[in-house]
């Protein structure tokens, strides 16, 4: 206070007390600069031109009382100490102007208790400034945590373990309406509706871990599933706390509470994904090696037994036995015929390894796919194709192809169509192959079906070339599937494939083919 260079306002009519004032002052170790007014227009006018740290005023002189000073001030709402200098009064001056707002009544006969009169006020009004101060930071930082809370994704919560294990929650967000179907106050009152919400199977992990967290004051994490009353979906919740040990020995955990109820069903996704994959690849590596096994075996069985028996035709050319040149003829025509039968084989092989009707185009490879199905099949087929050729790069043709081919394969082990139809469009750079067939129409429970590689096979084809896979069925009427692949790969092409009965009901009516092939 002695360091303190004060700014003092003095309202006295005479100079000679405001240097008896100030003597007292000076006597007392206080560092000051003063103004003195005398009016009420002077105080109006003053007080808020500056700052003040005290005001001291005469009781009463003439035009002047200090209750009008004082009505001043708290017009101008300042809390600047006010201390009344007075020399006639007494105790009910005094009261009246401590109740309106003096801090301090000071007789001028007894000055002696003006400088501790003056530090007494000044101590009070800064503890009074501090406690202001606190409260609006309290109320900012109560602000900021609702703000806060109330925005968070889950429920914050403060619980509360006493001595004898009883529970509380001194504190829980606005959050629980959204997750637990329970206000604050409701889960306040009744702490016990928040466990009464815990499925039966994991109840138990949730009192152990609390009761662990308790013990060792270890972080509290538990996982498990609620169902709000009323509510038909069970929900996961993952609850983090940390707790801290009251001065009575009870345990209090500050913590949050978050659904986490998609986390749970992607990594259940995750994992189904990854065990269909894990069959899809075994899957696939049985049907390559049935694939080679059978290739090996046309090979030995057709082409090697061919070539077998054209050695065999052969051998009797070999020795110097004289025969007649009729015996040569019959050996080279039977040898030509052997040399016919290992070309066609070669020929049947390599078309089932890669048709080379694929070098003509998507287009004309579809339409010999389809005849050679109707042939095989008995089966009425329809082609309907906007152009006679669709550019497209060789991987993404053999592609297409082997869904098409896969399709039919569906369709004649499953459907007992004896109808097909089949769309192929390009439009907007993405290629669209529809098949139709009229058969018995495939359900979700055959497609979700754990051995129905071949569908799940198709799909993954398609989400590889950033396409779309979609099958549909109606029973006894028939299955659709619609094929959408963009042909460059790229991000422009994929909203149409992500869409494809919209982009084949889009589609301009099917140009001038119009395939109709029978057996």
């Amino acid at each position: 206070m002695a360091t303190k260079n004060l700014n003092i306002l003095m309202i006295e009519n005479s100079d000679d007390d405001v240097k008896l004032v100030r003597r007292f002052l000076q006597a007392g170790g206080l560092r000051f600069d003063n103004l003195r007014v005398s009016t009420v227009n002077e105080l109006q006018q003053i007080i808020s031109e500056m700052h003040w740290d005290l005001i001291l005023s005469d009781y009463s002189h003439p035009g002047f009382v200090a209750i009008e000073a004082l009505t001043v001030l708290a017009a101008h709402d300042q809390e600047i100490p006010f201390i009344v200098l007075s020399s006639h009064g007494g105790e009910e001056a005094a009261c009246t102007l401590m109740e309106l707002g003096a801090h301090d009544y000071v007789m001028k006969t007894n000055m002696t208790r003006l400088v501790p009169a003056i530090q007494r006020s000044l101590r009070e009004v800064d503890n009074f400034q501090q406690v202001a101060d606190t409260q609006v930071a309290l109320q900012k930082s109560e602000a900021r945590f609702r703000a806060i809370t109330s925005n968070l994704p889950g429920v914050v919560f403060q619980c509360l373990m006493s001595e004898d294990n009883e529970i509380s929650f001194p504190y829980v967000s606005d959050g629980s309406v959204a997750l637990l179907g329970l206000s604050p106050q409701t889960i306040m009152e009744n702490p016990s509706l928040f466990p009464g919400l815990i499925l039966p199977k994991d109840k138990w992990t949730y009192e152990e871990l609390m009761t662990a967290s308790a013990k060792y004051l270890s972080t509290w994490n538990w996982e498990g599933c609620i169902q709000a009353k009323g509510d038909n979906d069970i929900k996961w919740i993952s609850l983090r706390a940390s707790p801290r040990r009251t001065k009575n020995g009870a345990t209090l955990w500050d913590g949050i509470m978050i659904n986490i109820s998609r986390n749970k069903l992607a990594e259940r996704e995750i994992a189904r994904s990854r065990e269909q994959l894990a069959e899809l690849a075994s899957y696939l590596q049985r049907v390559k090696e049935h694939e080679r096994a059978y290739i090996a075996r046309e090979i030995h069985d057709d082409i090697g037994g061919t070539l077998t028996a054209i050695k065999c035709e052969l051998q009797p050319c070999l020795d110097d036995t004289p025969r007649l040149p009729a015996f040569y003829q019959k050996k080279a025509q039977s040898i030509e015929s052997l040399v016919d039968q290992v070309i066609d084989s070669t020929r049947r092989i390599s078309l089932d390894l890669r048709p080379g009707i694929l070098d003509c185009g998507i287009v004309a490879a579809i339409r010999w796919q389809v005849k050679e199905f109707a042939k095989r099949n008995n089966i009425d087929c329809q082609v309907f194709c906007d152009n006679d050729d669709i550019p497209l790069d060789s991987d993404l043709s053999v592609a297409i192809f082997r869904l098409f081919q896969e399709t039919l394969t569906n369709i004649s082990k499953h459907a007992d169509a004896t109808n097909i139809r089949v769309k192929l469009v390009e439009k907007d750079g993405t290629v669209l192959l529809e098949v139709t067939d009229n058969g018995q129409g495939i359900t979700k429970s055959d497609m979700e079906k754990q051995d129905s590689f071949g569908i799940r096979g198709m799909r993954e084809r398609c989400q590889q070339l950033k396409g779309s896979f979609h099958v549909s069925g109606i029973p006894d009427k028939g299955t659709k599937v619609i094929i959408c692949i963009p042909i460059n790969n790229t991000q422009n092409h994929v909203s149409l494939a992500n869409d494809p009965v919209r982009a084949l009901n889009n589609s301009p009516p099917p140009a001038s083919v119009n395939m109709s092939l029978r057996s």
